[in-house]
């Protein structure tokens, strides 16, 4: 496993990171067992960042059941705050108190406000006294660092970075969403300011993995280059040296195993000119 720098938080985070909102089910629940073992089997592959949110449905609670048993050091927790389900400053403590409870740890390395999508919304929410709760939970050492995740327009996310010295972002990115949402031009920014950069939906929930369209399949097979359509689009992604953390959604064991391999050897700015082509 490769590591790559947060930003100016300079913590070590693995380039893959786990998404923990589509855990493998069974019977219309969270299979636990198998979930387990494919942490830890991440875990003992070098992954150390793990990305959860407040309402993916027992996803904060399988996790730290799972961390719990010897493994909460090894790693760093991302979670975040839902700003639809705040309405007071005492609404923010109790959110993150019983995310303290349901990760079992004293403490959460990374806390987002979620999907932000204008710069409006998180106006909304510093005005009910974001900032002042932010501030003191990590000042009481309940987080360590502060950020949010982005959903909007180009325009507006400029705005947010500028609005309050966080230490990192998470944005979507992918090579058919690159002028998307904060796109490129906000990724770039971003990094200009100092922030860590988590990358969420590399695969686009998938697509991007599965068969690819005869006219694109036959370009890279005549390419002479190997590689399958996921490792395409994460070494497209891994590419940019100001991403910190791809995010991705891995619930089958042979998606660990291909993602593990392809973070071994995955290093910025080493695509040759007729790959980028």
């Amino acid at each position: 496993m490769q590591y790559r720098e947060m930003g100016k938080t300079g913590d070590q985070v693995s380039i893959l990171g786990y998404g923990c909102m589509r855990f493998p089910k069974m019977n219309g629940k969270i299979d636990e067992d198998r979930t387990r073992k494919q942490i830890i089997s991440a875990i003992e592959g070098g992954v150390n960042y793990f990305d959860t949110a407040y309402i993916y449905p027992n996803s904060e609670t399988v996790l730290g059941n799972i961390l719990a048993d010897g493994y909460r050091e090894k790693v760093m927790i991302a979670t975040k705050i839902p700003p639809f389900m705040v309405h007071s400053r005492k609404d923010m403590d109790t959110v993150l108190e019983t995310q303290l409870k349901r990760l079992k740890t004293s403490y959460i390395d990374y806390y987002l406000i979620h999907s932000v999508t204008t710069k409006e919304g998180w106006d909304r929410i510093k005005q009910l006294g974001a900032v002042d709760f932010l501030e003191k939970a990590k000042a009481a050492g309940k987080i360590r660092r502060i950020g949010f995740s982005y959903h909007g327009e180009g325009h507006d996310f400029k705005d947010i970075v500028d609005d309050y010295p966080w230490d990192f972002c998470q944005i979507q990115y992918n090579y058919m969403d690159e002028n998307a949402q904060a796109g490129k031009e906000g990724l770039l920014y971003a990094a200009s300011r100092g922030l860590g950069i988590a990358i969420i939906e590399p695969l686009r929930g998938g697509l991007l993995a599965g068969n690819m369209p005869p006219k694109i399949e036959k370009i890279w097979s005549d390419s002479g280059i190997a590689g399958t359509p996921a490792e395409w689009a994460l070494r497209w992604i891994w590419n940019h040296p100001e991403v910190s953390v791809v995010l991705s959604g891995m619930n089958q064991e042979d998606q660990l195993e291909e993602n593990i391999r392809i973070a071994e050897s995955a290093r910025p700015n080493s695509l040759r000119g007729a790959e980028t082509e």
